[in-house]
C-alpha cells in the first residue's frame, strides 16, 4: 500500500486540493490525511455522512438512487465523491461507503465496500472491495484502499510514480 504522506505530498506538489466523504469509516479517512504534517496545504475538509439522509441532503446523492439501491452501491460512492468535491471546493475527493458490520446492510454482506475518487473534469474512478475480519479491520483496510485508489489516480493523471 502507498503511504498517505506520499499522497499528501503529491497533492501539495501539484497545488491540488482534497476532500473526503465518509460513511463506514466515520472520520478515519480524514484523520489519515490530516495526520500528515503540512496536510492543510492540500486537505480542504470532509463530510461524515453516516446516515443515509445526510448523503442525500449534504452531498447531493440522488434520493431515488438511495431508495432503489440503498447507501451501499458504487453509484452512491461516486455521487458522494462528486458532492464532497463540490461542497468543499476541492480538486479531488475520495468517498467510501460500505458495510463494516456486525450486520448486513441494504442486502449487502459485511465487508462490502465501494470507494470512489472524483477528479478534474468530473472524472470518477471507482473500486469495489470485499474485506474480511472485524469491524475495525474493515474500517482500517477501507482507508488503506481509498488512499491507494487516490494514489493510482494521481499517478495516472500526472505520470508520477509512488514508492
Amino acid at each position: 500500500m502507498v503511504n498517505v504522506a506520499e499522497v499528501v505530498g503529491s497533492l501539495v506538489w501539484r497545488g491540488a486540493t482534497l476532500a473526503v466523504a465518509e460513511s463506514l469509516t466515520g472520520g478515519l479517512l480524514g484523520a489519515a490525511f490530516t495526520s500528515v504534517p503540512g496536510s492543510s496545504r492540500a486537505f480542504r475538509g470532509g463530510i461524515v455522512s453516516y446516515a443515509t439522509d445526510l448523503k442525500r441532503d449534504l452531498l447531493g446523492v440522488p434520493g431515488d438512487l438511495l431508495e432503489r439501491e440503498g447507501a451501499v452501491h458504487p453509484d452512491v460512492a461516486a455521487a458522494m465523491a462528486a458532492g464532497a468535491a463540490r461542497v468543499c471546493g476541492a480538486d479531488y475527493a475520495v468517498a467510501v461507503t460500505g458495510v463494516a458490520g456486525p450486520d448486513p446492510q441494504d442486502g449487502k454482506p459485511v465487508g462490502t465496500v465501494y470507494i470512489a475518487v472524483s477528479g478534474p473534469g468530473e472524472r470518477v474512478w471507482s473500486r469495489h472491495v470485499r474485506l474480511q475480519g472485524s469491524r475495525e479491520r474493515i474500517r482500517v483496510e477501507t482507508v488503506d484502499e481509498a488512499v491507494d485508489l487516490l494514489a493510482g489516480v494521481l499517478k495516472e493523471n500526472i505520470g508520477e510514480h509512488f514508492g
